[in-house]
């Protein structure tokens, strides 16, 4: 029963004890849960990760871990952090940064987690834990707003736009969900943004819960112990407000949501993933679709034709108009020779856009003020909302705003037809001090490679968490028995001079190392340029040999070639960036990786170009600091696809030969997990190239 306090009776309750570090000592000792009643294997690296979590959870405080493929880091988070969970009526936020990984929580460790605490009297008050997966608003279709666009179809939506809304309302009759990806095919971005979630008409006063399908995954949120969320959601949410932006006070501890704790998983992409979505994204394509979601001149319909009246509609054309002409003056002065171009000064642009943003932001304002409280006005104070919010992000952008980022201007799109204009820190380590370590809850970094030279302290420096504490524990897995290392040391080195000589030594490399290997080969490339190049010389030898070979940038994305890799058992898969991290492909469906070049990014990309900037002038070195260990990281990612399972063998195959031919290449070699390799040529590889034998021939 809730009542009034007692007065009388001032004493604070007691605290909450946590139960997780005595609770991880029994399930992952020698003799503890997890090899009696599960049957698994015990593993004392994942012990102590496991005691370590337990603790920060306990305490509140931040912990850097690197945990060797095989360590199952999984388990050895989740098992601590449901306990703590409970016990302190606090919810456990994992992020991933892969779709595969949150899969595997979903369907894999959550399940297991289930089994190990029913096994037990005393861990059985946990099996009833409840998970949720956190999707953005966007991605949920609101029943309420596709109950008013039904009703409003005249205002809103054309003849083909009306069918398209039918058929998401037929869809919503039978879907459990209500989200976007499972309606096939997808539906038209211009209607799905009239019926989504995303917008203040959809909310617990204006929608009911029992039915609108993004109330309804709030509340199971609410009431979850474990929410799965990837990383580009998570840090999305951390620049809206995060915790303080869900009711917290500025004194309550909290990430995303008050009192919850944190573990990020594959934490090596944490600074990439946090600089993307700590800066500013303004689009041509945005602010035309924000534009015509008021009025469209095309159809005619649109919020402004319900609600206002000519000059509202006059003045979206005029801001239409100002549109298209400052973002294809961007397009034909800066953008005219390159994709991407960094801006260092003001003045690149005149602001005439703000004039007809500011304009139209005026009158929408004044249309709701002549509305009584509902949810049309609040629709219309979104809108409000939403283009003073163009409007600050142009004005940002043109005047160089934040002196901590770097600001440029981009081309995308299939047809290279999007303009964009950017911007992100140049030093992401402050943003994730104040809005993630610096929050009172424990904040869980968790990956196989976040060392550098066997030290996490770049890592530390580089997210803010300087005074994490920070362990890490190799793979349990036998290396020196199930992998093979072998270096190209006749690759010609890098270089515009030698770049035909080297596609073409890479093919023969590439076409003689796949074809000696039975299972499946895994080619990384840094390149498309590359990449492209060299399937064009081998596509008609994999023909002709029978054997399967895919490539990234066809039809089928990451994860379905992931997908049928493990399914032919024997597939050649080229692939660039996006592959060299996250592919799980155990067996000998890949017995070998082959890395075509170091993975050293080019310092043309703007940030990039920034932070060598900002590191030259402290008089560091931007190569040592910034170039070779991102390199470091990800050389170990892509060594890292080859061995999944225990039972797993297979090669490496290195085809740069910088590794032998310069000083920082020992660094690589040293980074592998194993310490022998066998130098190869040309002349000399057909005896010295020896991989293991399939146990199951493709």
């Amino acid at each position: 029963m809730i009542g009034l306090r007692d007065d009388t009776d001032s004493a604070p309750p007691p605290p909450v004890r946590s139960r997780a570090p005595e609770m991880a000592a029994h399930i992952f000792a020698e003799d503890g849960l997890l090899v009696g009643p599960l049957a698994l294997e015990h593993r004392p690296e994942q012990e102590q990760m496991a005691r370590a979590v337990a603790a920060a959870m306990r305490d509140d405080t931040p912990l850097l871990f690197e945990a060797g493929t095989g360590v199952g880091k999984s388990l050895a988070y989740l098992a601590p952090g449901i306990i703590h969970a409970v016990d302190c009526s606090r919810q456990l936020i994992v992020s991933t940064h892969t779709i595969s990984l949150q899969e595997q929580l979903e369907t894999k460790d959550l399940p297991i987690c289930r089994r190990l605490f029913k096994s037990s009297p005393e861990l059985a008050r946990y099996a009833d834990f409840k998970s949720a997966v956190l999707v953005g608003k966007s991605n949920y279709l609101c029943t309420t707003r596709l109950a008013t666009a039904l009703a409003d179809r005249a205002s809103l939506f054309a003849d083909a736009d009306y069918d398209e809304l039918q058929r998401i309302a037929a869809w919503a009759q039978t879907s459990q969900t209500g989200l976007r990806h499972e309606l096939k095919p997808p539906p038209r971005p211009d209607v799905w943004d009239a019926v989504n979630a995303d917008s203040s008409s959809c909310s617990r006063k204006h929608c009911d819960c029992e039915k609108c399908f993004y109330q309804r995954a709030r509340a199971r949120l609410r009431s979850a112990q474990v929410i799965i969320v990837n990383h580009a959601l998570l840090f999305a949410l951390i620049n809206a407000g995060g915790a303080q932006a869900q009711g917290a006070t500025t004194d309550t501890r909290g990430v995303l949501f008050p009192d919850d704790f944190v573990v990020l998983d594959e934490a090596h992409t944490v600074p990439d993933v946090a600089t993307e979505n700590f800066g500013l994204t303004l689009s041509s394509y945005g602010v035309d679709r924000a534009l015509k979601y008021l009025y469209n001149p095309r159809t005619k319909r649109g919020l402004l034709r319900k609600f206002g009246h000519a000059e509202a509609q006059q003045l979206v054309l005029d801001a239409l108009d100002a549109s298209r002409l400052f973002f294809d003056f961007i397009a034909s002065t800066l953008l005219a020779q390159r994709p991407i171009v960094r801006v260092r000064e003001t003045g690149v642009a005149e602001p005439t856009l703000e004039g007809p943003l500011e304009a139209l932001h005026r009158l929408i304002g004044k249309l709701a003020d002549k509305l009584e409280d509902g949810r049309e006005r609040d629709e219309l104070l979104e809108q409000k909302l939403r283009i003073k919010s163009l409007q600050a992000g142009l004005t940002e952008w043109l005047t160089l705003g934040d002196k901590a980022h770097v600001y440029w201007a981009e081309r995308s799109g299939r047809k290279q037809t999007i303009v964009s204009l950017r911007s992100a820190p140049i030093d992401v380590a402050p943003e994730l001090r104040k809005h993630l370590f610096g929050c009172g809850t424990s904040v869980i970094c968790a990956s196989a490679t976040l060392a550098i030279g066997g030290h996490l302290a770049p890592f530390a420096r580089r997210v803010g968490a300087d005074d994490a504490r920070a362990i890490a524990v190799k793979s349990p897995f036998d290396f020196e028995r199930n992998m093979r290392v072998y270096i190209a040391a006749d690759v010609p080195l890098p270089s515009p001079q030698e770049a035909k000589l080297a596609i073409e030594t890479l093919t023969d490399y590439i076409r003689f190392c796949t074809l000696r290997v039975d299972g499946g080969s895994l080619v990384l490339f840094t390149s498309y340029t590359d990449m492209r190049a060299v399937a064009a010389n081998l596509e008609e030898t994999y023909r002709a040999s029978r054997r399967p070979f895919m490539m990234q940038g066809a039809d089928l994305s990451r994860t379905e070639l992931t997908k049928q890799m493990r399914d032919l058992g024997n597939a050649v898969l080229f692939g660039t960036d996006s592959f060299w991290t996250g592919v799980d492909v155990p067996g000998d469906a890949l017995a070998q990786v082959i890395i075509t070049r170091l993975p050293f990014d080019p310092p043309t990309h703007p940030i990039t170009e920034a932070r060598c900037d900002h590191i030259r002038e402290r008089g560091g070195s931007p190569f040592n600091e910034l170039t070779l260990p991102d390199a470091l990281i990800k050389f170990r990612q892509g060594v890292g696809r080859l061995i999944r399972t225990a039972r797993d063998r297979g090669v490496v195959t290195i085809l740069d030969s910088r590794v032998l031919a310069k000083s920082y290449g020992r660094l690589f070699v040293d980074s592998l997990p194993i310490s022998e390799f066998t130098r190869l040529t040309r002349e000399a590889r057909e005896n010295r190239f020896h991989p293991f034998a399939t146990t199951e021939p493709g």
